[in-house]
């Protein structure tokens, strides 16, 4: 108690040095607590009464343990599903096309082909060349085969992808099924990420118990030789990208290549926004017009990202979690800011001048982030520039059309978080993940362990041995990143556990298209013959039509598009293929493109693909003006006009048939 200003104890507290006063306070603060404690005591609740709580103690947990990865395998396997979900997606959609029974390249010609090369026999070496479950089903009806690989697929991914939990059977099935495609999707599936898919998957197995369908199974906590599994992947797929650049492109060495390309393996660096990459999307036209030295710093920005930070990995937790956030950043695209300084400048999409703060040329700079100051939003079916005056929020934006790969390169990249850093993602209500993690935590810390069981003892086995065989595939893989004769995207077994990885180790510097046109025209040399564009889904062909943004979802027909512009169509068998099925009004073929000009009518007499040079129309000028968001100069026939008699022997000579007109 405190006593009055004119009590002997008060003045006698004066004289008392301040140490004595200190200790003397504190005492009687502590008998005081315990005269508390003792009254509360004494205390009798009564019979009807809630027993009062008792102090937590010590060794419980009131936070989430660093070093463990509970939570972490949950996000892992969402992350892992989705892109399982949308990798079958559009196998669902577009494989009966591509390779189903009256697809472009058929599969079942294909393993026709290799059982034919094995002398007829479906042995060991037919399966080594091609591991898929085909070989076993029946072949009279390949699309229904094709089709139930999918859904399969697509059924065991969302269930994980909703629930959160799996085990090795459904793991290794999405797996399986994900090779079998890959296995006879022949060009179709010759991209990188499909490999970089396989080997993620493979990881994934390994991350779940046997049999158990918990999120949480207590007796199978998250593997270390999976985790670091997962970090060796991503430092592969990074370094490797790195490395082809520094030995590929003398570009990338003076700093110039993003004047041509946006390269990495991030949604936003790796814009290709006229030039190389196959499928542009909106913000690639604005980010075309950077100035010089914001692509300077983009490519120096992209040397540290993939030559420097992965190796942050191997440096204990805090530089892996900075390795982490640095990655995901680098894949998820750039901050976007809307600001309500203003400017006219004419846009395409856009019948008027519209409102454009320019900051410097195009961009801003802050740190890492670029930020454009506005926001695309729909107008009458185009896209217009607009500038939000009272709003200056910052917005994300995804700027690139590489299908699923930026969203996997993520998925090893979370593997350097632990639960401590992950605990947000969760919530924290009693009975939750959360608060499950930590009761797991309490027993750890109390000493409790779970009894040893006969599968945790195969489970360990399992995962030594996984260890042993990713160090051994590895060894080939360790070799071509140290060559200077180093290949990218490629696979040294067919089961495409271990694989390189690399992007864009040179530069195309213009780019160029395909476009398929057919005529009704009895005469396709007549100089009054009209000739009529399909377009596809996404890849540019109508200057007028806005870049599409899809990603996640790939068109697989509309990236091979691009890889045959600048090959000749002897290189590209398929798209003569596509040719003789657009002069018979083949639905299963038109329903790959967005615009059939014969829709409705009778098919095309002739059909012929023109090569044209694409650029992206200059904010401000002419075609920009008109609408335009490209450019484009006809640079000559990519294949002359052809009719479905000129096709006959060439169908014939690859066991097509000739489709009817319809």
């Amino acid at each position: 108690m405190w006593a009055g200003p004119g009590s002997s104890v008060g003045v006698a507290s004066l004289h008392r040095p301040p140490s004595r006063l200190r200790l003397e306070l504190s005492a009687m603060a502590a008998s005081e607590g315990t005269l508390r404690k003792r009254k509360v005591a004494d205390v009798d609740p009564g019979p009807g009464s809630p027993p009062l709580p008792e102090p937590c103690a010590a060794a419980c947990p009131t936070r989430l343990r660093v070093g463990t990865f509970w939570l972490t395998r949950i996000v892992l396997l969402k992350a892992l599903a989705l892109v399982y979900f949308v990798a079958f997606l559009v196998a669902f959609h577009q494989n009966k096309q591509l390779i189903g029974e009256w697809g472009l390249l058929p599969c079942k010609a294909y393993l026709k082909s290799i059982q034919q090369y094995f002398h007829g026999r479906i042995g060991w070496d037919a399966w080594s060349y091609a591991p898929t479950i085909l070989w076993l089903l029946d072949w009279s009806d390949m699309n229904f085969n094709l089709d139930l690989l999918a859904v399969l697929g697509l059924g065991i991914s969302s269930f994980i992808l909703i629930t959160g939990c799996a085990n090795m059977i459904l793991m290794a099935m999405l797996w399986v099924l994900y090779l079998s495609l890959v296995s006879v999707g022949q060009v179709w599936y010759s991209f990188g990420w499909e490999s970089q898919l396989l080997e993620t998957g493979f990881l994934g197995i390994f991350l779940c118990p046997l049999w158990t369908l918990s999120r949480l199974p207590k007796y199978t906590p998250t593997s270390q030789v999976v985790l670091w599994g997962f970090r060796w992947l991503i430092f592969r797929i990074m370094l490797g990208a790195g490395l082809i650049k520094i030995r590929g492109d003398q570009c990338w060495w003076d700093l110039t290549c993003m004047d041509y390309h946006y390269e990495s393996f991030d949604v936003l660096w790796r814009i290709d926004y006229t030039h190389t990459q196959p499928v542009p999307n909106p913000l690639a036209y604005f980010l075309h017009q950077s100035p010089w030295w914001f692509h300077r710093f983009e490519t120096l920005s992209n040397h540290v990202l993939e030559l420097l930070v992965p190796f942050l990995v191997f440096l204990g937790r805090r530089l892996c979690l900075l390795h982490g956030v640095l990655q995901i950043f680098f894949q998820g695209g750039g901050l976007l800011k809307l600001s309500p300084n203003r400017t006219s400048t004419p846009v395409p999409g856009s019948s008027q001048e519209v409102d454009l703060k320019l900051a410097g040329q195009w961009w801003r700079i802050y740190g890492l982030h670029a930020a454009l100051d506005c926001v695309i939003i729909e107008n009458s079916k185009r896209f217009a520039i607009i500038v939000l005056e009272e709003q200056p929020w910052v917005v994300l934006i995804l700027s690139g059309n590489l299908s699923f790969l930026n969203w996997l390169t993520i998925v090893p990249s979370l593997s350097c978080f632990d639960d401590a850093t992950l605990g947000f993602l969760f919530p924290s209500g009693p009975g939750g993940l959360k608060d499950q993690v930590l009761r797991i935590h309490k027993e750890e810390a109390g000493g409790a362990q779970p009894k040893p069981r006969y599968g945790c003892l195969v489970r360990r086995v399992a995962n030594l041995s996984l260890g042993i065989l990713l160090a051994w595939l590895s060894v080939p893989v360790v070799i071509n990143l140290l060559s200077s004769k180093q290949v990218m995207n490629t696979s040294f077994s067919p089961l495409r556990i271990v694989n390189t990885y690399g992007a864009f180790g040179s530069i195309t510097k213009e780019r160029t298209e395909v476009i398929l046109q057919g005529t009704a025209s009895t005469n396709a040399s007549a100089p009054d013959a009209v000739w009529e564009d399909y377009e596809f889904k996404c890849k540019p062909g109508d200057p007028w039509r806005r870049p599409c943004l899809i990603s996640p979802y790939h068109y697989r027909l509309d990236w091979l598009m691009w890889f045959a512009a600048f090959q000749t169509y002897e290189q590209n068998e398929w798209i003569l293929h596509l040719a003789g099925k657009l002069l018979a009004n083949d639905a299963e073929a038109l329903s790959l493109l967005a615009l059939n000009p014969f829709e409705g009518r009778a098919p095309p007499r002739w059909v012929r693909g023109e090569h044209w040079r694409y650029r992206f129309s200059r904010p401000g000028g002419k075609h920009a003006s008109e609408g335009k968001w490209w450019a484009r100069k006809r640079i000559g026939p990519y294949f002359p006009p052809l009719c479905l008699e000129d096709l006959k022997d060439y169908f014939q000579a690859w066991g097509w048939p000739l489709a009817e007109p319809m």
